[in-house]
């Protein structure tokens, strides 16, 4: 028997297992006990011609079976089998240059524990205080990288993000407070970091990074740390940073795990070797619809601050060539060796990508405004719905369908819907016949789209609507009593 690790965001498809034992065999074989096991599971690992979707990796203890023998990679028994979905060796010299930096006296001070320190040194701080850092978010990520480099003297930071600051950031981003909620997130960083070290240059970017501006920035900075929370964003910052030369830091996060690399195509692999493909739109959920433990991202961020510096100052060996996964349920690390992709279209050996290109496109998303117009999906708002419910919705024989999680209807419910988590809508398929309508709803609307167009579309039923805005926009605008997350 074999085990095979199942990341988080596939444990819906497993029971919530964490670990299934298998018959050992080719991987191949294991993959093909294991879905038939859990049937739900082999969409997400196969694509629709039966191959493993390029967003899907799969590793034999620590090696990428993809430069063993691919799917026909014996698996021995007592081994470990790992899927690792998307949610770089040697160590180059120091990004920057001491020449012509000082420290002041009040600098010595501040930063005596590395002066101490035989591998930074003075020569390693000055490094640290010419250093230019970007970071592409102040958000889980961003906010603890981005304090942990101030407080070690990164002479200049640069942070690009345009939201603000919501009460339900502050779970886990912890550069901001109380006082800043409603205020920018790239001024309420500022603030903070000028609390915290004078010293550290703060320029803001309050837009958002898209293919028009992201060379144009990366092009002044040295090392980029990609703490964003969507994949458009995520290939665009990879090939930014392959174009420009520029590392890239790279983290991510969901629910209890975490990973972190840095890819930089001078010397590894960069994402597009990992993951060739992004996954189809909404089949990742989002750390909104998701969830993620507080002190996860503090984790991630930190070793991502911790490989900024590295790459700074030369000292030890950074991540360049292999992936480090944390569960932080099983406080474990594991790491995986990466290896570059001759037929990688942006930095393999005979790259077709020149340029930037339009990322929604290639990832499959549409532009938030044309989202629905483009699915085609009948819509039904709050309002209409409190009138349904108020004449009843036995009279109508409607059912209304609430596709979140258990520990969400937790939280807040409405008491005439039922509780259908989306994962396991396509079991309970038979039970709709009866319903001549069904509302579906989810925490703010997008799930429940995609359920709305799979009924409609993959299973032919006609009379199906999505709850517009969902429970949040019952709360907002029924019931403000409730409780919103």
């Amino acid at each position: 028997m074999i085990q095979v690790r199942i990341p988080t965001p596939l444990r819906p498809y497993t029971g919530s297992a964490r670990v299934v034992e298998v018959t050992s065999g080719t991987v191949a074989a294991v993959l093909a006990a294991l879905t038939q096991t859990y049937p739900q599971l082999a969409a997400q690992i196969f694509d629709t011609d039966g191959r493993l979707r390029a967003f899907v990796n799969i590793y034999l203890d620590d090696e990428d079976v993809r430069h063993l023998q691919g799917m026909d990679t014996q698996v021995p028994d007592g081994t470990e089998l790992s899927i690792v979905p998307s949610v770089a060796g040697g160590a180059p010299a120091p990004l920057t240059s001491p020449d012509n930096v000082t420290l002041s006296n009040d600098e010595v001070r501040r930063y005596s524990r590395h002066l101490i320190l035989p591998e930074i040194g003075v020569d390693g701080q000055k490094r640290l205080k010419a250093a230019k850092v970007l970071l592409i978010g102040a958000g889980g990520l961003g906010a603890p990288a981005a304090m942990y480099l101030a407080a070690a003297g990164v002479g200049t930071l640069g942070i690009v993000d345009f939201d603000v600051v919501d009460e339900s950031n502050l779970q886990r981003q912890i550069i901001h407070g109380q006082s800043t909620i409603g205020m920018p997130k790239m001024e309420s960083a500022r603030r903070r970091i000028a609390d915290m070290n004078p010293h550290v240059n703060v320029v803001g970017y309050e837009f958002a990074l898209d293919s028009s501006n992201a060379l144009e920035i990366f092009a002044d900075y040295d090392v980029i740390v990609d703490g964003t929370d969507n994949f458009q964003t995520r290939y665009l910052v990879n090939d930014a940073c392959v174009l420009t030369g520029k590392p890239n830091v790279y983290g991510s996060i969901f629910r209890f795990e975490g990973q972190a690399s840095v890819f930089w195509a001078k010397h590894g692999p960069c994402y597009r070797c990992l993951y060739p493909e992004p996954p189809p739109p909404g089949l990742v959920p989002s750390c909104a619809e998701g969830g993620v433990l507080g002190v996860l991202p503090g984790t991630i961020g930190l070793i991502q601050a911790t490989e900024a510096i590295k790459l700074i100052t030369g000292a030890g060996d950074p991540l360049i060539g292999r992936l480090m996964t944390y569960d932080a349920l099983d406080m474990r690390f594991r790491e995986m060796k990466l290896r570059k992709d001759p037929a990688c279209p942006i930095c393999g050996e005979h790259p077709t990508l020149h340029e930037l290109i339009d990322y929604d496109e290639f990832c499959g998303v549409k532009p938030a405004a044309q989202q629905i117009d483009a699915r085609g999906i009948p819509e039904i708002t709050v309002q209409e719905l409190r009138e349904r419910l108020t004449t009843g919705l036995a009279k109508t024989n409607t059912l209304l369908l609430d596709v979140r999680e258990p520990n969400e209807w937790d939280i807040v419910h409405i008491d005439a819907a039922r509780l259908m988590p989306m994962h396991t809508v396509s079991e309970h398929i038979h039970e709709f016949a009866p319903y001549d309508e069904i509302l579906v709803h989810c925490r703010s609307g997008a799930r429940s789209a995609d359920i709305v167009r799979f009924l409609r579309a993959d299973i032919g039923l006609k009379n199906v609507k999505n709850v517009k805005g969902g429970i949040l926009a019952w709360a907002r605008e029924i019931d403000p009593s409730l409780p919103v997350y």
